[in-house]
Order: C-alpha cells, then sequence, then structure tokens
C-alpha cells in the first residue's frame, strides 16, 4: 500500500454552534491520508447559509477524490499528463460555485445563499491554499502566528486603501461584509497560494466566529501553550471565542506537521493507496 500522510500530519477539528445562533452554518471536513482540509461558514436566510456551507464542503470533496480516481485511470493513456492539484482545486471549486448558484436561483428559500471558503492540500512539503471570503488560515511556525490567508471583505479593503486602521476595525460595522463568495455569482475567483511546509508547524483553518471574537495575539498565545495537544488547542480557542460573546458559530481545524512529506507521499498518491 502506498503510503498515506496520517503518520505525518497530526489533524483535530472542531465546531460550535455559539451562544447567540439556534444553528450551526459552519461546515467542515478533512481527510488526513489525502492531507486535506476544508472549512465553509455559509450566510443567506433562514437555515440557507447552512446549505451553501454543506454543498461546498461535501461538493468540493467529493470531486477531488473523483478526480484523482479519474487522473490514475487516464495515466494509463499514452502521451496523458496528470492534472496539477491546483487545476483540480478550481475545477473542484468551479462546480461547487455552479451547483450552490442553481440552488438559490432554483429553491426561493434559499435565495441569495452563498458560503465562505478556505481549503488545504498538503503535498511534497507543500501546502496548497485556496480561499474565497473572510474565513482563514493562520500558519504558527517557532511560536509566531501569521495569517497566510487575505480577507475577501469591505473592511479588508478598507485598510489596504488606508481609509480605517487595523485598530479601528475591530470596532467597525462593516466586519461581516465579505466581496467574494461561493454561490452568490455565477462565476468566482478563487485565490490560490502555496507555501512551504516546516517541521512543526501548526496550521489553523477558521471561520470569523473565531477571528472576529479573539485577538490574533491571544489565539498565538493558545496554540503556544497547548502546543502539545492540538485537542486542547481547539477546545481553548473555541471556548475563548464563547468567553468573548460568542456571537457566531466558531469552526477551527487544527493541524500540524510532525514528518516531512517528500513526493512518495504525495496526496494524489496516498488517496489510491487509500481505496486498494
Amino acid at each position: 500500500m502506498d503510503m498515506d500522510l496520517s503518520d505525518a500530519l497530526e489533524l483535530v477539528r472542531l465546531t460550535d454552534v455559539g451562544l447567540l445562533r439556534d444553528h450551526n452554518e459552519d461546515a467542515i471536513a478533512s481527510d488526513v491520508t489525502m492531507g486535506f482540509v476544508i472549512l465553509a461558514d455559509g450566510m443567506g436566510g433562514y437555515k440557507a447559509g447552512e446549505v451553501a456551507s454543506e454543498i461546498a464542503v461535501l461538493s468540493i470533496t467529493a470531486d477531488l477524490k473523483e478526480a484523482m480516481i479519474n487522473d490514475r485511470s487516464n495515466l494509463e493513456a499514452v502521451g496523458f499528463k496528470k492534472q496539477s492539484e491546483s487545476q483540480l482545486l478550481i475545477n473542484a471549486v468551479k462546480q461547487a460555485n455552479e451547483v450552490i448558484y442553481h440552488v438559490s436561483q432554483t429553491q426561493s428559500q434559499c435565495a441569495g445563499m452563498g458560503t465562505t471558503l478556505v481549503v488545504g492540500l498538503f503535498t511534497n512539503n507543500k501546502l496548497l491554499v485556496g480561499h474565497i471570503g473572510d474565513s482563514r488560515m493562520y500558519r504558527l511556525r517557532g511560536q509566531v502566528l501569521t495569517q497566510i490567508t487575505e480577507d475577501h471583505s469591505l473592511l479588508q479593503e478598507q485598510i489596504k486603501l488606508g481609509l480605517i486602521t487595523p485598530e479601528q476595525a475591530k470596532f467597525s460595522a462593516n466586519r461581516n461584509l465579505v466581496t467574494r463568495a461561493l454561490g452568490t455569482d455565477p462565476e468566482v475567483e478563487l485565490e490560490l497560494n502555496e507555501y512551504d511546509v516546516a517541521l512543526e508547524d501548526v496550521y489553523l483553518l477558521c471561520s470569523d466566529g473565531l477571528s472576529d471574537m479573539v485577538d490574533d495575539g491571544v489565539i498565538q498565545a493558545a496554540l503556544n501553550e497547548h502546543s502539545f495537544s492540538l485537542t486542547k488547542a481547539a477546545e481553548v480557542l473555541v471556548r475563548l471565542a464563547n468567553d468573548n460573546g460568542g456571537k457566531d458559530n466558531i469552526s477551527v481545524i487544527l493541524v500540524k506537521v510532525e514528518k516531512t512529506f517528500e513526493c512518495n507521499y504525495s496526496w494524489y498518491d496516498n488517496f489510491l493507496g487509500w481505496l486498494k
């Protein structure tokens, strides 16, 4: 059997409804064997956000798995070149966008629904990150926390233009106005970035239910304090958000790099090994 990433990555995920909402519109999923993580924070009328985020997570996960199977069968064909991970992700997100948009156009109770998205693929000591909206990915390296996605939000645009300071942004009424979402328009652009991965890195994916409620400095301190246990770290982050008001659903995925993973650890091969 081909190697998988489950001995290279430790992964924990946790989602919580928070204190003020009556249902959870966040959706999260992961597959440690293929080094895959995904988080979506839905928006829309009564429970429609829940529909959008659930479609996004299920659709993208299923499409990636299917694409990998098809790629392997096509490898037998002469001259066939395996699609890049980036292209597979772009295609899967495009498909999810079309499905959500179609449902929002045809089901009146789902009109105008959409979702943020942040997705990660670990492969060959690299991390491919795709995102839409204001759900975030952070990296903790050498005890320093860095946000590695940039919010697609009105607030971020205002900060970039120098109209407000990051400090003022914390108190802005525009906190949750995203400038890009999955499923609200016929087409959407996925922002893609690739990063080198280092041993002992911890990656945090979260919805704004965490990042709006808890300062980055406090998140950094919590991750450093509980670096021995990702489970404990995730629980503490959720508790901190609730202690500060828990105004939204809170979702957290934590991934720690325990071993390096060269090409023979590619997510594509792991998945096929996992299928056997």
